[in-house]
């Protein structure tokens, strides 16, 4: 299957819906947007909340990166096995997104005095998701096999080990699954292409 376009920014802010499908075994067009061509408006003017990225999946179009990776979920047998494990994983996507969201906030707004004490505080943050991959089991956060919030999660831990290559250290769950994860050979042959390294990890090229 062919996923129409992905359109997105040349940072690698929706790795996890690109890592996604391509352990999943899918191909999707993709077309990068530099920032100055974005502050022209034209495509920025048709977007629903003028925010990229912008999904096409046929005559549907999608907005908002964790709207995107749910639409994944469904399509692909990867959101849980019923409704109960559906509410787990996506109660984690969203503590991914919280994560992610004080990560950017480092990144775009407070690196230069904020990064060493962000790095510090970390394993305050890592400790939840540590703990529910411990209890689990099964090397992912909810059921036997990856959700679109593990890809979501392994994203964000892979731009965590370039901040600080030692943060998973103390996680030894986290770490297990960052190597399993990237072993995956679709994953690894993705996350070895030049399709994946030429983009730089955030749009201010801080990491």
């Amino acid at each position: 299957y062919i996923y129409t376009t992905l359109v997105l920014f040349i940072t690698r802010r929706c790795g996890a819906m690109r890592i996604m499908m391509a352990d999943q075994g899918q191909e999707w067009k993709e077309i990068l947007m530099d920032f100055a061509d974005w502050t022209k408006g034209d495509l920025k003017a048709s977007c629903v909340f003028g925010q990229l990225p912008k999904f096409e999946d046929g005559g549907l179009v999608l907005y908002q990166s964790n709207a995107i990776l749910r639409h994944l979920g469904r399509n692909h047998d990867a959101y849980g096995k019923d409704g109960k494990e559906a509410a787990r994983i996506d109660m984690m996507c969203d503590g991914v997104e919280d994560l992610r969201l004080k990560y950017g906030k480092m990144i775009y707004q407070e690196y230069d005095t904020g990064k060493d004490q962000y790095i510090k505080d970390l394993p305050n943050h890592l400790d939840k998701f540590e703990a529910v991959m411990a209890k689990n089991k099964t090397g992912f956060l909810v059921g036997d096999k990856p959700s679109f919030a593990d890809y979501s999660l392994f994203e964000v831990l892979l731009n965590h080990l370039v901040l600080c290559s030692s943060c998973l250290d103390t996680s030894p769950s986290l770490k297990s699954f960052v190597e399993k994860m990237s072993a995956r050979p679709k994953i690894k042959a993705f996350l070895g292409s030049d399709a994946y390294k030429k983009l730089p990890i955030n749009g201010n090229g801080k990491q």
